[in-house]
C-alpha cells in the first residue's frame, strides 16, 4: 500500500498567492506570500509533526498581512510542497528555509518559528546569517534535560516504521481524524479549532504524505545536543524565545542560555501549550511588535 486509503483536495491555507521554488535537495517547495506592507519581512515557518502545513501559522499570516511583507513556508514534505520519498533531514530542512530567504526575500527578515522548525531556522540562520535579521522561536526543541536516543537508534526505528508493507497502513492511524483532534488537543487549553482539526486531516491524507513525518517520529530529524551546536551560537542577532507548557518537549535548558547571551531573550505568555498565536494571540502580537521595534 503506497497512497493514503483517502485522498482528499487540499485547499489554499491562507488566503494570499502561492508561488513555488525549486531546489536540488528538496525539490518543490511552496510558500505563500503577502508583499503589501512595507518594512522587514516576516517569514513564518510552522512545526514538525503528523500533519503540519502553514495552516498552523494562519493567525500570524493574517494578521500581519498587508502591514509588512508576509511569506510563509510549507516545508518539504508537507502542505502543497513536494512529498516524494527522500532523505528528509534536518540540514534539508534548514536549506529549505534559506532557499526562500535567499531566493525570494532577498532581504534580511525577521524568522518567526515553531517548534522543531526552531532547530532548522537556527541552522539557516547559521547558515545565512545575512538573510536573518533576528529570530522568534515559539516552544522551540532542543532545550529538554531529556537526552535524544542516537542517531543509530533513530535509524533502526525508522527501517522499521518505514517498511513499504506496512508504512501506509501505521501513517493511516496517525493521521486518523480521531488521533489529529486528541494530539492537536493536547496543544491547547480546550478544544482545537474544527478548521484546523479539518485542515491538517486533509494534509495528512495527500500522496506521499507519510515519508516525512515517519523520520520525524523516528527522532531523525533532530538535533542532538542542539543548545552547543546551534543555539549557543547564535550570538549576533536578536533572539526571543517564547515558551510556556508543552505536552511534547521542555525547557530546562532554555533559561540558562538567556541568562549567559545578551541578545536572547525569554517570555511565557501564558497559559498556552505551545500555540500561543491560537490561544494568546493579542498577547503574542504585542510582544512580537515590542521584539521586533528593537531589531
Amino acid at each position: 500500500m503506497s497512497q493514503p486509503s483517502v485522498s482528499l483536495p487540499l485547499p489554499e491555507a491562507v488566503a494570499a498567492p502561492r508561488d513555488h521554488i525549486r531546489t536540488e535537495q528538496a525539490g518543490r517547495i511552496a510558500y505563500y506570500h503577502d508583499t503589501r506592507g512595507d518594512g522587514r519581512p516576516l517569514v513564518l515557518v510552522h512545526s514538525i509533526n503528523a500533519a503540519p502545513s502553514t495552516y498552523e501559522v494562519k493567525p500570524l499570516f493574517e494578521h500581519y498581512a498587508g502591514t509588512r511583507p508576509v511569506y510563509s513556508i510549507d516545508l518539504p514534505g508537507f502542505g502543497h510542497s513536494e512529498r516524494s520519498e527522500r532523505a528528509y533531514s534536518a540540514e534539508l530542512y534548514a536549506n529549505a528555509i534559506r532557499a526562500l530567504l535567499e531566493q525570494v526575500v532577498q532581504a534580511p527578515a525577521d524568522v518567526l518559528a515553531l517548534s522543531l522548525s526552531a532547530e532548522f531556522a537556527a541552522r539557516a540562520a547559521l547558515g545565512s546569517p545575512a538573510s536573518v535579521a533576528s529570530l522568534v522561536l515559539i516552544s522551540p526543541t532542543g532545550f529538554s534535560e531529556r537526552g535524544l536516543p542516537p542517531q543509530l537508534v533513530g535509524q533502526a526505528v525508522h527501517g522499521v516504521i518505514g517498511a513499504r508493507l506496512w508504512s501506509q497502513g501505521l501513517y493511516d492511524l496517525v493521521a486518523s481524524r480521531r488521533s489529529i483532534r486528541h494530539y492537536l488537543g493536547k496543544s491547547f487549553q480546550g478544544q482545537p479549532p474544527q478548521a484546523l482539526v479539518d485542515y491538517a486531516y486533509a494534509t495528512s491524507h495527500q500522496p506521499g504524505a507519510r515519508h516525512a513525518p515517519l523520520i520525524f517520529l523516528s527522532t531523525q530529524l533532530f538535533t542532538r545536543e542542539a543548545v552547543s551546536k546551534l543555539y549557543a551560537r547564535l550570538t549576533t542577532r536578536p533572539v526571543l524565545a517564547i515558551a510556556d507548557r508543552d505536552p511534547y518537549v521542555t525547557f530546562e535548558r532554555l533559561p540558562e542560555l538567556v541568562a549567559h547571551q545578551a541578545n536572547w531573550q525569554q517570555q511565557s505568555l501564558g497559559p498556552h501549550r505551545g500555540l500561543p498565536h491560537w490561544e494568546q494571540p493579542q498577547a503574542l502580537f504585542a510582544a512580537l511588535d515590542r521584539f521586533w521595534a528593537t531589531v
